[in-house]
């Protein structure tokens, strides 16, 4: 279902009673509304919320925004080395009022957020913009953006960086490629599974243009890190200790940063959430849910 969330138009998944406590699911970079798991949808159902999930801007089948053009990546790498202000197409805080404009469309007052990687920090600028809307905060496998963190290890960045070529199985591959880098070790997920996964997000939608376009955003929020002690919002911090991508420090940072948070560390857990790593965050998730 697509809706209008405030300026933008996004492609939406609403389940469960709604007469339940909502829940509000904000994907990583370049990820679709598919890509979360079935497990933790179920276990989320199956305890009486209500599972609201969508695209992101720019991806899957939410309105994109080719009319921006394509950032330099590498120029504003550069530039926020040597501190000075990145212009992205758009910034987190515009991703942050998209999500806010879901609850509004679904006329859901307050509701739980929980946002991986750069869904977490899109669900942190979201409770600082409006901490009245959210019941509470989890932020897994995020980043406080804070400068001096460390970034994914070098096989990682180069395969980031790697363009595959413009068939489905060049892309397939990759995928596939990446996921091996940066995934769970201790959580190997089904090979045919995964593929089965990364193919059908494939033919869905393929636009990774709009994946440059929220790196840029990514990369432009700067000053998030020092919002978040201002923070009042019960927090869940979740990371895993094998992340190479985003690594551990940074879930260290951001429960740092926000008064109260709960860090919990899961053994084993890279970047990613296969079925072992769901069904080790479902009993840190739910009384935390529950709790508030």
């Amino acid at each position: 279902m697509r809706i209008q969330a405030r300026s933008t138009q996004l492609e939406i998944r609403d389940e469960g009673p709604h007469d339940g406590p909502a829940i509000l699911l904000i994907m990583g970079l370049g990820l679709q509304l598919v890509a979360w798991p079935d497990s933790l949808i179920d276990g989320l159902l199956q305890a009486g919320y209500r599972v609201v999930r969508f695209d992101n801007r720019d991806i899957g089948l939410s309105q994109h925004y080719d009319e921006l053009g394509v950032p330099n990546l590498p120029w504003q790498m550069l530039r926020q080395a040597l501190r000075m202000p990145g212009r992205p197409p758009y910034r987190l805080q515009d991703m942050a009022q998209d999500s806010l404009g879901v609850l509004d469309a679904l006329n859901i007052e307050r509701a739980h957020v929980l946002g991986v990687s750069m869904g977490g920090m899109i669900a942190q600028r979201m409770a600082i913009a409006a901490p009245q809307r959210l019941r509470s905060l989890t932020s897994v496998m995020s980043s406080s953006g804070a400068r001096g963190l460390p970034g994914p290890n070098a096989s990682v960045r180069q395969a980031l960086l790697r363009r595959p070529g413009g068939d489905t199985e060049s892309i397939l591959q990759h995928m596939l490629a990446l996921y091996q880098l940066i995934g769970s070790p201790g959580f190997q997920d089904d090979p045919e599974r995964l593929r089965r996964r990364i193919l059908a997000g494939i033919h869905r939608s393929y636009h990774p243009e709009g994946t440059v376009r929220q790196m840029s955003a990514i990369l432009a929020d700067t000053r998030r890190a020092q919002a978040l002690t201002s923070l009042r919002c019960p927090t869940l911090v979740v990371h895993g200790r094998q992340d190479p991508l985003v690594p551990l420090a940074c879930g260290e940072d951001c429960a740092a940063r926000i008064p109260g948070a709960r860090l919990e560390v899961i053994d084993g857990m890279g970047h990613d959430l296969p079925d072992g790593v769901v069904q080790r965050l479902l009993p840190l998730l739910l009384p935390h849910l529950a709790a508030h």
